[in-house]
C-alpha cells in the first residue's frame, strides 16, 4: 500500500552566485571564493505541486540601473543562467508550467530565494515563517543590507500563509523553523510515498562542510555564528533518525548531482 507523500522531487537549478566561501562558512578565509547554484526544488504532493524557493527577481539583475542599486559590490555577483526567466523555463524543462503550481513555500526571504514571487502574487498560497515576513517589512536599515529586498515581497496580492515553527505545507512535506540565518528560516523534511525522502537544509547549511564539519553559517542576523550550528544538528538528527539524505542549500557538486540523479524520476 503506497503512504501519503511526496511522488516526485524535482530539483531546479535557478542561477549562480560568485561570492567568498565566508559567506557560507564563518571563518573561511574572504579569498577564497566559490560559485554556488541557486536552487529551488518542485515537489508532486496529494494537493498539487508544491515549489520550494524562487530564485531571483531578474528584473533587478537585468536593468543595469537597479543592478547597481541592489548589487553594487563586485564581491558578490549573481548570475542568471539564461535570457529569459529561470523559473518559468525550469519548470518548463521538467516538463511542469508555472500555472501548474499550486503553492509556494520560501526558505527564506534573501533575494536568490525570494526574487520569484513575483510569479506567484494573487494566484497561489506562500508559506513563510511568521518572524521572517515581519523581519522583511520591518523597515530596518540593516535589512536591505542583508540582501533582503521589499521589493522582492511587499505585494499586497500575495496570499501568506504563517507559520509559528514547524508545520505540515502538504502531505509529506513538513516545513522545520531553522532560525539564524535569518530570523525566521525554515528547512524542509520531504517525505516519499515510495519510501524514503530527504531533509533540505537550505541556508541552514550551505556547503557540505557546514554539515560533515559543523561549520557554523557565514551570515547570521540577531545571532552569533555559533548559533547556526544548532539548526544544523537538528537537520542532522532529523535526517539520521529517517534515514534522509541532508542535502545543503547551495553546494557546487552536490547540487548538480542531485539535478542530475533525480532527472525523470
Amino acid at each position: 500500500m503506497t503512504r501519503r507523500g511526496v511522488r516526485r522531487v524535482l530539483p531546479l537549478l535557478l542561477g549562480w552566485e560568485d561570492l567568498p566561501r565566508s559567506v557560507s562558512v564563518h571563518g573561511a578565509p574572504y579569498t577564497e571564493r566559490v560559485r554556488e547554484p541557486v536552487a529551488g526544488v518542485l515537489l508532486e504532493t496529494d494537493d498539487g505541486w508544491l515549489l520550494l524557493d524562487t530564485g531571483f527577481n531578474t528584473a533587478l539583475l537585468r536593468d543595469p540601473a537597479l543592478r547597481r542599486r541592489y548589487y553594487p559590490s563586485p564581491s558578490y555577483q549573481p548570475e542568471l543562467p539564461g535570457p529569459g526567466e529561470p523559473l518559468p523555463e525550469a519548470l518548463a524543462a521538467v516538463g511542469v508550467a508555472l500555472e501548474d503550481v499550486t503553492a509556494v513555500a520560501v526558505s527564506h526571504l534573501h533575494a536568490d530565494h525570494a526574487g520569484g514571487l513575483k510569479h506567484f502574487a494573487g494566484r497561489v498560497p506562500v508559506h513563510i515563517q511568521r518572524a521572517e515576513l515581519e523581519y522583511g517589512l520591518s523597515g530596518r536599515p540593516e535589512v536591505e543590507r542583508q540582501t533582503i529586498f521589499r521589493v522582492d515581497f511587499d505585494d499586497p496580492r500575495i496570499d501568506w500563509r504563517l507559520a509559528d515553527g514547524d508545520r505540515e505545507l502538504a502531505p509529506g512535506v513538513t516545513a522545520v523553523l531553522t532560525a539564524g540565518h535569518t530570523p525566521g528560516h525554515q528547512s524542509f523534511v520531504v517525505d516519499l510515498a515510495r519510501g524514503g525522502g530527504y531533509v533540505f537544509a537550505c541556508d541552514a547549511a550551505d556547503l557540505t562542510e557546514n554539515i560533515t564539519e559543523e561549520r557554523p553559517a557565514g551570515t547570521s542576523v540577531g545571532v552569533p555564528p555559533e548559533a547556526t550550528l544548532e539548526p544544523i544538528r537538528r537537520l542532522k538528527r532529523l535526517a539520521e533518525e529517517k534515514g534522509y539524505e541532508l542535502v545543503p542549500g547551495h553546494d557546487p557538486v552536490v547540487w548538480p548531482e542531485l539535478i542530475e540523479r533525480l532527472a525523470g524520476t
